[in-house]
């Protein structure tokens, strides 16, 4: 299997760049309709499928957490044949994920996978649950993650997969889950609304039922698709490998020398007083991420706003929890 060509010439993608980004600024602000303070959650969701980099949700049962996704990928008009989903336990085997062995290839001593329907078709995935499941399906999930691909008998084969979502309940502290929980540089808590939208919760909810029952799906309104989300990456990837007139470097044209100071002085803080562990990997992720959401939301340098992503590198719920609030507070932005 081959992954779906994304080769766009730059010159076109520069010339729908501006149209991108109306379509996003509109797919945003569409979907948030049919939540309840759920646009920051939105927002974060669109930042990383454009920068293709994975998001976790966190939050207890009944918060949204799958409800966000299965929204987000109908809003794109996503195909089922591009999207995967699963709940994963500890028992769940490698072949729900990636596909039960060929019997028949198995007979002329190959070991080879039916992949179809499973997670190395999909374009965008969402794993539930994803750090209750084993070390068998960690370490697939960490090479899918990492490298794109998955192995057919003994092969690395490219998958498709382009965005992925995953959620949990609580980030577990087991130290075996540290390298797949490094790869979710984004960790956004989805939390109960009750007590501030009691009123709008229970008419969104309700107004939900009725969706459900009557299996309608109004959020699919055309705003925009994962084909523009791919054009978004590709055109950033583009930008991010220009060298302007005198050989200046993305950082030099896009991220004011300020904000850079005040993003090493956020990292320096939190590393110092806090002890949230920021790895270097994750670092490079988040400078790629806060251009991705400056072109989203702006379309120019990096600001000062777009340093509050900051907030989400929790890897626990007490860290989470103070980097939400002290974040914000160390950018005097509320």
């Amino acid at each position: 299997m081959q992954p779906r060509a994304e080769d766009w010439p730059f010159g076109q993608l520069q010339d729908e760049a501006e149209s991108l980004r109306k379509k996003f600024a509109n797919f945003r602000t569409s979907l948030s309709r049919f939540f309840v303070a759920k646009q920051d959650l939105i927002d974060l969701m669109l930042v990383a499928a454009v920068a293709q980099e994975p998001l976790l949700l966190v939050g207890p049962p009944g918060t949204a957490k799958s409800d966000l996704v299965l929204k987000f990928k109908d809003a794109l008009g996503l195909a089922d044949d591009d999207y995967f989903e699963y709940m994963l336990t500890r028992f769940t085997e490698p072949s729900e994920i990636i596909g039960p062995i060929d019997i028949n290839q198995l007979r002329e001593g190959r070991y080879i996978r039916r992949e179809q329907g499973k997670l190395p078709t999909a374009r965008l995935a969402f794993l539930d649950e994803i750090f209750k499941s084993n070390s068998a399906i960690l370490n697939i999930l960490l090479t899918i993650i990492n490298e794109k691909k998955f192995y057919q008998d003994g092969m690395p084969t490219p998958v498709r997969l382009r965005v992925l979502f995953a959620a949990a309940n609580e980030v577990p502290e087991q130290g075996e889950l540290a390298a797949l929980k490094d790869r979710f540089v984004l960790k956004a808590e989805s939390l109960s609304v009750q007590d501030a939208h009691f009123e709008a919760l229970i008419d969104t909810g309700l107004q939900a039922e009725v969706y459900r029952g009557l299996n309608q799906k109004p959020w699919q309104e055309g705003h925009a698709t994962l084909e523009d989300v791919l054009k978004a990456n590709r055109y950033l990837t583009h930008l991010f490998g220009q060298r302007a007139k005198g050989e200046a470097t993305d950082r030099a044209r896009f991220f004011p020398p300020d904000v850079f100071r005040e993003f090493q002085r956020l990292v320096k803080t939190l590393v110092r007083e806090d002890r949230i562990f920021i790895s270097d990997r994750k670092l490079v992720k988040l400078y790629k991420l806060f251009r991705v959401r400056s072109w989203l939301f702006t379309g120019g340098a990096v600001t000062r706003d777009d340093l509050r992503l900051l907030a989400y590198l929790g890897e626990t719920h007490q860290e989470m929890t103070l980097l939400r609030d002290k974040v914000p507070k160390l950018l005097g932005i509320g």
